[in-house]
């Protein structure tokens, strides 16, 4: 008697978490749709920081004696932050120095460098110590504010434009501006980059509980449609018109690699990119570089000086990192910490164009 009653005590327990699972599994896409603010929430995870205790206002905490720390103003009552780091060859002269010496570093000249690189990383409204909250629409208007900052200061030297993840679509967005104004970049540099949000979004770990749920494109893709977020990178290849670079490792489980390469495949049918290098790097899975570590391959430098800088004496990096903040690192972004850390790679990459000779 007893057995029965401890049994039938389970299975009433058992019942119950499974009325409790199945009503948070409905519960969440009625949610989201009625409060479609959250699904934006989620496609840029600004809230999420880790590690949690970076300040981002000292650079040389983390190592980077080298890199200066600032904000610029976009619009009014916005602050974004912004590192800049100089070429490996300034390193040591850098040592605390003060902004105006940064700022005259953009005029400097090395011509034993073959390929020299500026560093400037920022991070978009509402991410990192940067204020206000991430857009679509912010962001974009955060990278060309930044892009016209540093065109500014370097004249006409050859400026790269280069996004990771999330940053991809901003990326493209600003490049297609430039390019609908007659002023392209030099080269527009993707890593790990999807077509467009909705089908990233689709193809996303986070979305397999819902893929194959009746309705999921009225549930979730309709609503990140509804904030008005698109990164149409499939789009805006069609009015790009500069060099494109498209790097994606071929075990990345976040942007799956098919994403990528159909990106690739409709730059180099595109008109506007007619006469205009477009390459495709695909990374072995047996390399084990996933989403966010591409910028440990120790070729990244030599892919960079034949597709991007031959002849080029001086150039500079304007990265546009990741936004998911999550775990992807920044790669995706999934951290303030995985900005860092993909900050540090791609200035082991510029040190190594440094020293290296050229092709």
């Amino acid at each position: 008697m007893g057995r029965r009653y401890r049994r039938g005590g389970l299975i009433w327990r058992l019942r119950r978490i499974l009325i409790w699972v199945l009503g948070i599994y409905i519960a969440v896409p009625v949610i989201i749709k009625v409060c479609p603010s959250i699904q934006a929430k989620l496609v840029f995870l600004n809230f999420v920081r880790v590690p949690y205790f970076i300040d981002l206002k000292r650079p040389q905490d983390q190592g980077l004696n080298h890199t200066r720390n600032f904000y610029l103003q976009p619009e009014e009552g916005i602050n974004i932050g912004v590192w800049h780091t100089v070429p490996s060859v300034m390193w040591r002269e850098a040592q605390a120095k003060d902004a105006e010496w940064y700022d005259k570093s953009f005029q400097s000249s090395h011509p034993v460098i073959l390929v020299k690189h500026h560093m400037v990383l920022f991070v978009c409204a509402g991410w990192g110590d940067s204020e206000g909250s991430p857009s679509e629409k912010g962001m974009t208007s955060d990278a060309l504010f930044l892009y016209q900052w540093i065109k500014q200061r370097i004249g006409q030297k050859p400026l790269y434009i280069w996004g990771h993840s999330l940053g991809t679509g901003v990326a493209t967005n600003l490049v297609r501006r430039l390019c609908d104004r007659g002023t392209p970049p030099d080269a527009l540099i993707l890593e790990s980059p999807f077509t467009n949000i909705r089908e990233e979004a689709k193809s996303h770990p986070f979305s397999l509980v819902y893929r194959y749920l009746p309705g999921f494109d009225w549930f979730f893709l309709d609503s990140i449609t509804a904030n008005d977020i698109r990164f149409a990178s499939d789009e805006n290849v069609n009015h790009i018109s500069c060099p494109v670079l498209i790097l994606h490792a071929e075990d990345d489980t976040v942007v799956p690699f098919q994403l990528g390469k159909k990106l690739y495949d409709l730059a180099a049918q595109s008109k506007s990119l007619n006469g205009h290098k477009v390459q495709f790097i695909p990374f072995p899975s047996s390399l084990g570089y996933r989403h966010k570590f591409i910028y440990k391959s120790p070729q990244l430098p030599h892919i960079l000086r034949c597709v991007c800088f031959t002849n080029c004496c001086y150039s500079y990096f304007f990265p546009l990192l990741s936004a998911d903040k999550t775990v992807w690192l920044h790669s995706s972004f999934y951290s303030v910490g995985w900005e860092y850390k993909l900050f540090l790679g791609l200035c082991q990459v510029v040190q190594f164009l440094h020293s290296s000779p050229g092709p």
